[in-house]
Protein backbone atom coordinates (compact mmCIF):
# COMPACT_ATOMS: atom_id res chain seq x y z
CA UNK A 1 0.00 0.00 0.00
CA UNK A 2 2.85 2.60 0.64
CA UNK A 3 4.50 1.92 -2.44
CA UNK A 4 1.32 2.42 -4.17
CA UNK A 5 1.20 5.40 -2.46
CA UNK A 6 4.10 6.79 -3.38
CA UNK A 7 3.31 6.22 -7.30
CA UNK A 8 -0.07 8.72 -7.03
CA UNK A 9 -0.10 11.91 -6.71
CA UNK A 10 -1.50 13.03 -3.01
CA UNK A 11 -5.12 13.86 -2.68
CA UNK A 12 -5.43 17.50 -2.15
CA UNK A 13 -7.26 18.38 1.29
CA UNK A 14 -8.93 21.40 1.59
CA UNK A 15 -7.66 23.46 4.88
CA UNK A 16 -9.80 26.92 5.06
CA UNK A 17 -7.01 29.63 6.25
CA UNK A 18 -9.26 30.64 9.37
CA UNK A 19 -9.60 27.76 10.73
CA UNK A 20 -9.19 27.30 14.55
CA UNK A 21 -8.77 24.61 16.88
CA UNK A 22 -10.65 22.02 17.43
CA UNK A 23 -10.95 21.92 13.89
CA UNK A 24 -7.34 22.64 12.53
CA UNK A 25 -4.09 23.54 14.48
CA UNK A 26 -1.61 26.19 12.72
CA UNK A 27 2.30 26.48 13.70
CA UNK A 28 4.77 28.66 11.86
CA UNK A 29 1.87 28.17 8.96
CA UNK A 30 1.86 24.29 8.80
CA UNK A 31 -1.35 22.44 10.17
CA UNK A 32 -0.28 20.23 13.07
CA UNK A 33 -2.99 18.69 14.56
CA UNK A 34 -7.06 19.06 14.74
CA UNK A 35 -10.54 16.97 14.28
CA UNK A 36 -10.22 17.97 10.72
CA UNK A 37 -6.44 17.26 10.46
CA UNK A 38 -6.83 13.73 12.28
CA UNK A 39 -9.82 13.01 9.98
CA UNK A 40 -7.74 13.98 6.75
CA UNK A 41 -4.96 11.81 7.44
CA UNK A 42 -6.94 8.73 8.10
CA UNK A 43 -9.23 8.91 4.98
CA UNK A 44 -5.65 9.32 2.98
CA UNK A 45 -4.95 6.51 4.80
CA UNK A 46 -7.49 4.27 4.38
CA UNK A 47 -7.61 4.94 0.55
CA UNK A 48 -3.77 4.02 0.04
CA UNK A 49 -2.82 7.97 -0.77
CA UNK A 50 -0.64 10.45 0.79
CA UNK A 51 -2.27 13.46 1.77
CA UNK A 52 -1.38 17.45 0.98
CA UNK A 53 -3.11 19.83 2.82
CA UNK A 54 -4.35 23.18 0.62
CA UNK A 55 -4.61 26.06 2.60
CA UNK A 56 -7.35 28.39 0.97
CA UNK A 57 -9.03 31.59 2.64
CA UNK A 58 -12.38 30.78 3.08
CA UNK A 59 -13.53 33.52 0.51
CA UNK A 60 -11.45 31.50 -2.18
CA UNK A 61 -13.04 27.90 -1.49
CA UNK A 62 -15.17 27.94 -4.24
CA UNK A 63 -12.98 29.28 -6.88
CA UNK A 64 -10.67 26.60 -5.60
CA UNK A 65 -13.22 23.96 -6.34
CA UNK A 66 -14.66 24.97 -9.29
CA UNK A 67 -11.20 24.45 -10.92
CA UNK A 68 -10.60 21.60 -9.24
CA UNK A 69 -7.69 22.59 -7.19
CA UNK A 70 -8.78 20.33 -3.94
CA UNK A 71 -9.96 16.81 -4.42
CA UNK A 72 -11.70 16.77 -0.68
CA UNK A 73 -13.58 19.24 1.61
CA UNK A 74 -14.80 19.01 4.75
CA UNK A 75 -16.93 20.53 7.79
CA UNK A 76 -19.07 22.22 4.80
CA UNK A 77 -23.04 22.15 5.01
CA UNK A 78 -25.20 23.34 1.29
CA UNK A 79 -26.35 26.16 2.98
CA UNK A 80 -22.91 27.54 3.55
CA UNK A 81 -21.86 27.91 -0.42
CA UNK A 82 -23.23 29.30 -3.50
CA UNK A 83 -21.93 27.29 -5.57
CA UNK A 84 -23.50 23.89 -7.78
CA UNK A 85 -20.61 21.73 -6.56
CA UNK A 86 -21.14 19.77 -9.88
CA UNK A 87 -18.11 18.53 -9.88
CA UNK A 88 -18.35 16.74 -6.14
CA UNK A 89 -20.15 14.67 -4.62
CA UNK A 90 -21.46 14.92 -1.50
CA UNK A 91 -20.92 12.32 1.66
CA UNK A 92 -23.39 11.13 4.48
CA UNK A 93 -23.92 13.88 6.96
CA UNK A 94 -20.76 12.99 10.03
CA UNK A 95 -21.83 15.22 12.89
CA UNK A 96 -24.37 18.11 13.57
CA UNK A 97 -22.68 21.50 14.77
CA UNK A 98 -24.81 24.42 16.67
CA UNK A 99 -24.56 27.45 16.41
CA UNK A 100 -24.65 29.61 18.99
CA UNK A 101 -25.12 32.79 20.92
CA UNK A 102 -22.63 33.79 23.05
CA UNK A 103 -21.96 35.90 25.95
CA UNK A 104 -19.64 35.96 28.78
CA UNK A 105 -22.80 35.12 31.20
CA UNK A 106 -25.34 33.94 31.64
CA UNK A 107 -28.90 35.29 30.45
CA UNK A 108 -31.63 33.50 31.44
CA UNK A 109 -34.06 35.43 29.33
CA UNK A 110 -32.08 36.09 26.29
CA UNK A 111 -33.69 36.09 22.91
CA UNK A 112 -32.11 37.80 19.83
CA UNK A 113 -34.20 40.90 19.98
CA UNK A 114 -31.23 41.66 22.72
CA UNK A 115 -28.83 41.75 19.62
CA UNK A 116 -30.61 44.66 18.10
CA UNK A 117 -28.35 48.06 17.58
CA UNK A 118 -25.11 45.17 19.09
CA UNK A 119 -22.02 44.61 16.93
CA UNK A 120 -21.72 40.66 17.10
CA UNK A 121 -18.65 38.84 16.89
CA UNK A 122 -18.76 36.92 13.46
CA UNK A 123 -15.49 35.14 11.86
CA UNK A 124 -14.54 36.53 8.22
CA UNK A 125 -16.58 34.90 4.65
CA UNK A 126 -18.82 32.72 7.02
CA UNK A 127 -22.59 32.56 6.56
CA UNK A 128 -25.12 32.55 9.10
CA UNK A 129 -28.38 31.98 7.53
CA UNK A 130 -30.07 32.20 10.37
CA UNK A 131 -29.28 35.66 11.17
CA UNK A 132 -29.06 37.23 7.49
CA UNK A 133 -32.17 39.27 7.74
CA UNK A 134 -30.51 40.82 11.16
CA UNK A 135 -27.66 42.18 8.85
CA UNK A 136 -29.70 42.88 6.02
CA UNK A 137 -31.82 45.19 7.85
CA UNK A 138 -28.45 46.85 9.97
CA UNK A 139 -30.20 45.60 13.20
CA UNK A 140 -27.47 43.75 13.76
CA UNK A 141 -23.79 44.40 12.84
CA UNK A 142 -21.05 42.00 12.18
CA UNK A 143 -17.58 42.37 13.98
CA UNK A 144 -15.69 40.07 11.23
CA UNK A 145 -12.25 38.47 12.11
CA UNK A 146 -9.72 35.99 10.81
CA UNK A 147 -11.02 33.00 13.09
CA UNK A 148 -13.81 31.23 15.55
CA UNK A 149 -11.11 31.39 18.48
CA UNK A 150 -9.96 35.64 17.93
CA UNK A 151 -14.23 36.38 17.92
CA UNK A 152 -14.24 34.25 21.46
CA UNK A 153 -11.45 35.95 22.51
CA UNK A 154 -12.63 39.33 21.68
CA UNK A 155 -16.13 38.86 23.30
CA UNK A 156 -13.83 37.54 26.79
CA UNK A 157 -12.18 40.90 26.51
CA UNK A 158 -15.39 42.72 26.30
CA UNK A 159 -14.90 44.11 22.94
CA UNK A 160 -18.29 43.46 21.90
CA UNK A 161 -21.22 41.68 23.99
CA UNK A 162 -22.25 38.65 21.85
CA UNK A 163 -20.48 36.45 19.18
CA UNK A 164 -21.62 33.54 17.29
CA UNK A 165 -19.85 30.21 17.68
CA UNK A 166 -20.06 26.93 17.30
CA UNK A 167 -20.51 24.11 20.07
CA UNK A 168 -17.16 22.70 19.54
CA UNK A 169 -15.00 25.94 19.39
CA UNK A 170 -17.24 27.11 22.66
CA UNK A 171 -16.30 23.67 24.61
CA UNK A 172 -12.76 23.48 23.61
CA UNK A 173 -12.27 27.43 23.96
CA UNK A 174 -13.92 26.33 28.03
CA UNK A 175 -11.87 23.34 27.99
CA UNK A 176 -9.13 24.79 30.04
CA UNK A 177 -10.76 27.73 31.87
CA UNK A 178 -12.31 27.68 35.26
CA UNK A 179 -16.10 27.80 35.70
CA UNK A 180 -15.85 31.70 36.44
CA UNK A 181 -14.46 32.38 33.40
CA UNK A 182 -16.11 30.30 31.18
CA UNK A 183 -18.34 31.89 28.10
CA UNK A 184 -21.70 31.08 27.79
CA UNK A 185 -24.13 29.84 25.23
CA UNK A 186 -27.02 31.89 25.30
CA UNK A 187 -29.31 30.42 22.26
CA UNK A 188 -29.03 28.34 19.49
CA UNK A 189 -29.45 29.83 15.94
CA UNK A 190 -28.89 26.83 13.64
CA UNK A 191 -28.12 23.37 13.73
CA UNK A 192 -26.60 21.98 10.72
CA UNK A 193 -25.35 18.57 9.42
CA UNK A 194 -21.71 18.42 8.57
CA UNK A 195 -20.59 16.88 5.42
CA UNK A 196 -17.54 16.32 3.16
CA UNK A 197 -17.74 17.21 -0.62
CA UNK A 198 -15.35 14.66 -2.44
CA UNK A 199 -14.47 15.26 -6.28
CA UNK A 200 -15.57 13.40 -9.19
CA UNK A 201 -13.01 12.73 -11.50
CA UNK A 202 -10.61 10.01 -12.93
CA UNK A 203 -7.58 10.74 -10.82
CA UNK A 204 -9.67 10.53 -7.13
CA UNK A 205 -10.48 7.29 -5.66
CA UNK A 206 -14.30 8.99 -4.97
CA UNK A 207 -16.07 6.15 -4.11
CA UNK A 208 -13.79 4.75 -2.25
CA UNK A 209 -13.09 7.85 0.01
CA UNK A 210 -16.96 8.32 0.34
CA UNK A 211 -16.98 4.77 1.41
CA UNK A 212 -14.41 5.50 3.56
CA UNK A 213 -16.17 8.40 5.12
CA UNK A 214 -19.33 5.87 6.09
CA UNK A 215 -17.18 3.20 7.60
CA UNK A 216 -15.47 5.76 9.97
CA UNK A 217 -19.17 6.79 11.08
CA UNK A 218 -20.33 3.38 11.37
CA UNK A 219 -17.30 2.04 13.30
CA UNK A 220 -16.90 4.74 15.69
CA UNK A 221 -13.52 6.25 14.83
CA UNK A 222 -15.13 9.86 13.97
CA UNK A 223 -16.93 9.71 16.96
CA UNK A 224 -13.08 8.83 18.59
CA UNK A 225 -11.43 11.36 16.79
CA UNK A 226 -14.21 14.18 18.43
CA UNK A 227 -13.57 12.64 21.75
CA UNK A 228 -10.10 13.51 21.50
CA UNK A 229 -10.85 17.34 21.31
CA UNK A 230 -13.59 17.33 24.07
Amino acid sequence: VAAFAQEQRPLRFAVIEGWAMPMMQFVDGQTTTGILYDLYMHLAQKVGRNAELVVIPRLRAQSARARGEIDVHCYVNPSWHQDSHHQYIWSQPLLVQHGLIVGRSAEPDFTLEKLHGQRLGTVLGFNYPGLQALFDSAQVHREDVRTQTLALEKLEAGRYRYAVSNNLSLDWFNRHRSKAKQLHALGEISSDLIYCLVRDAPDVPTQALLGALVQMTQDGELEAILARYR
